[in-house]
């Protein structure tokens, strides 16, 4: 028997009820895997030629507002992180870095304003959230961090003194080590940890002002 015109072919009706006896499961995992995924640097682009796909299937998968069929959902699953290409990198290093300066009472706003990104970046950064960095902020953290590392935040005014003793308070709280703990040999090897929590640290001096050039645009995400 034909089909009408406009009406699904036999292919796609077969798909389609592949689709409905696919289970709910593997549609999640699925799902589940392409965020994994993307939290260790994979874009919808660089997923979708490892699997074979177009990157709107992709999206349309991460999203859910497209069908996920069953080929879509067993080629995504079959995709590991170290297959994809890498445009960006582990983010344990400058999380640490920027965690040894609120030791030094440089917070994240600070921070950000010296590097010309939004406040939300750093945070993300600092807490954990953002698993890889772009290599242009890896390299500007890591900037600021070596002009940094051994010098105070200033406290000319009552805004900057509760400013860094916010940011040192964060410090203790998160049991965060100073600079002087950090292996630098590791401290951009995936996975590293310090030895060694918080410790007091004076530092040799105060930190001066740093302000990027007006043309200096660091993207506003981790």
């Amino acid at each position: 028997m034909t089909t009408t015109e406009g009406g699904p072919g036999r292919g796609e009706a077969r798909e389609h009820a592949l689709w409905q006896l696919q289970p709910a499961s593997q549609r999640e995992a699925a799902r589940d895997h392409l965020t994994r995924l993307r939290q260790h640097g994979g874009t919808y682009r660089s997923i979708a030629a490892a699997a074979a796909l177009s990157p709107a299937t992709v999206r349309g998968l991460a999203s859910g507002r497209r069908r996920a069929q069953p080929a879509t959902a067993t080629a995504v699953l079959t995709v590991t992180s170290p297959a994809l290409p890498r445009s960006r990198l582990d983010a344990t290093g400058t999380r640490l870095r920027l965690r040894a300066l609120h030791v030094m009472g440089h917070g994240s706003a600070r921070i950000a304003r010296a590097i010309g990104v939004h406040p939300v970046t750093i945070r993300k950064l600092v807490r954990g959230d953002a698993c890889t960095v772009s290599q242009q902020l890896r390299d500007a953290i890591a900037d600021l961090y070596d002009a940094w590392w051994d010098k105070r935040a200033p406290g000319r005014t009552r805004f900057e003194r509760a400013a860094a003793t916010a940011a040192r308070k964060r410090a203790i709280t998160g049991n965060w080590c100073a600079a002087a703990a950090l292996d630098d040999d590791h401290l951009d090897t995936p996975g590293y940890r310090p030895q060694y929590g918080w410790q007091p640290a004076t530092g040799t001096g105060t930190a001066a002002d740093i302000h990027p050039p007006h043309h200096h645009n660091h993207e506003n995400r981790p």
